[in-house]
């Protein structure tokens, strides 16, 4: 046998890989090209790397092209990254897509679905609760069921006390969206992961998403899903284009301005991006922009009066100051007409990019990248509090550092 054959044979397949991830990206565009300065560029990554600790990655899409990516090593594009509650817009969308095919209507009551797990005697508050209850935050708990994996069901949730009449109360409630999961795999047969592969995953070439169950295979939801950065950002530049891909539509344009759009209100800070209004898994901010976010730092938000999308992983304790920095130093640098070329500029950003890296002297070797297993509770590097842990749904959980190649 030629001894060349296998390293061509290796060759042509690394090359095929290459193709595809080609194929399967975001276009590549300088800034400028997309009304974008590179020193504004350059300027807003200097502000996040020196003033923010505990970023990850950062990817800035303008018109629907990438004009900036960056990963603080050890992280690296090819790395899945833990999206915690971020997971949640993913679910929702999930549920858009199965009411588009008429599995199920956001009117529908809960207990339709679960007759068996229901109780004896459910509550009137329980049996006036809707699927829009659920993607709302609005499903008139005072408190949340339980949420670790080992104890989150459809019966622990229906057994739930129901205080509040539903659609009255905004709570934020993780089991809520495990059991948007678990309706969807109700009338799929399929678990929210699978379910969203030919849907989703693959149409938007998100090729290598996981997702954690719960001790029945459900799907969590609401939390455990590991995706990249650019999938992340691929995800709002499809709520952007209206549910559109590559000219198809694969959401219903009606259900992306639903779960985009102030459902419910959740508070008065003109100040505050968690007070602007909550839609279908996703938080309104300032500035008309709507976002899916996770707790530490996980962002996809989403500005349709920028045209642009900006996708954030990180371990960060204030989660208000990113926006802060986005809303300051991003928003004034789209200009809506293409700019001359710049490429000193351009080169001088490209160059600071890849320089990334997280401080040695911060746990740079135990900080958590993907990797999630049940565990005894601890605390997380930047985590706030007890309370906002439970906000978050991740009581009883340790991530822990994967090898870095």
């Amino acid at each position: 046998m030629n001894p060349w054959i296998p390293l061509r044979l290796g060759t042509l397949a690394l090359a095929l890989l290459t193709v595809a991830h080609a194929a399967e990206a975001l276009p590549r565009s300088s800034p400028e090209a997309q009304g974008v300065a590179s020193g504004a560029l350059l300027d807003l990554v200097d502000i996040l790397d020196q003033e923010i600790e505990g970023l990850h990655s950062v990817m800035v899409v303008r018109r629907g092209h990438v004009i900036a990516e960056g990963w603080w090593a050890p992280y690296a594009a090819g790395h899945n990254h833990v999206l915690y509650s971020l997971s949640k817009s993913f679910t929702s969308t999930a549920v858009g897509l199965a009411v588009a095919e008429g599995r199920l209507s956001i009117d529908d009551e809960v207990l339709k679905f679960f007759p068996a797990e229901a109780p004896a005697e459910p509550s009137p508050n329980l049996m006036a609760m809707r699927v829009r209850d659920l993607l709302t935050m609005a499903t008139g708990h005072q408190d949340e069921p339980p949420m670790s994996p080992d104890a989150m069901s459809a019966r622990s949730f229906l057994a739930h006390p129901v205080p509040h009449l539903p659609g009255t109360h905004f709570k934020y409630n993780t089991p809520a969206t495990f059991m948007q999961s678990a309706i969807v795999q109700q009338v799929t047969g399929q678990t929210v992961l699978d379910y969203l592969r030919p849907r989703l995953f693959e149409p938007l070439g998100i090729t290598h998403p996981a997702w954690d169950t719960n001790f029945q295979g459900v799907t969590l939801g609401g939390y455990g899903l590991r995706v990249r950065t650019e999938d992340i950002a691929k995800l709002g530049q499809l709520y952007l284009q209206q549910g559109r891909w590559n000219g198809r539509q694969l959401l219903p344009a009606a259900w992306v301005e639903a779960a985009s759009s102030r459902q419910v209100s959740n508070g008065s800070n003109p100040n505050s991006d968690w007070n602007q209004g909550y839609g279908f898994q996703f938080w309104r901010c300032r500035h008309n922009a709507f976002r899916g976010d996770g707790a530490f730092g996980q962002y996809c938000v989403v500005m349709p009066d920028q045209e642009a999308v900006i996708a954030i992983t990180s371990g960060v304790r204030d989660m208000q100051a990113v926006l802060n920095v986005l809303w300051d130093k991003f928003l004034p640098a789209c200009n809506p007409e293409r700019l001359s070329r710049d490429p000193a500029a351009q080169t001088r950003l490209n160059e600071r990019l890849a320089r990334l890296e997280l401080p040695r002297g911060a746990g740079r070797r135990n900080v958590p990248r993907c990797h999630a297993r049940p565990q005894p509770a601890v605390r997380l590097p930047g985590e706030r509090s007890a309370a906002h842990e439970r906000h978050v749904g991740l009581r009883g959980w340790r991530f822990e550092p994967e090898a870095h190649p």
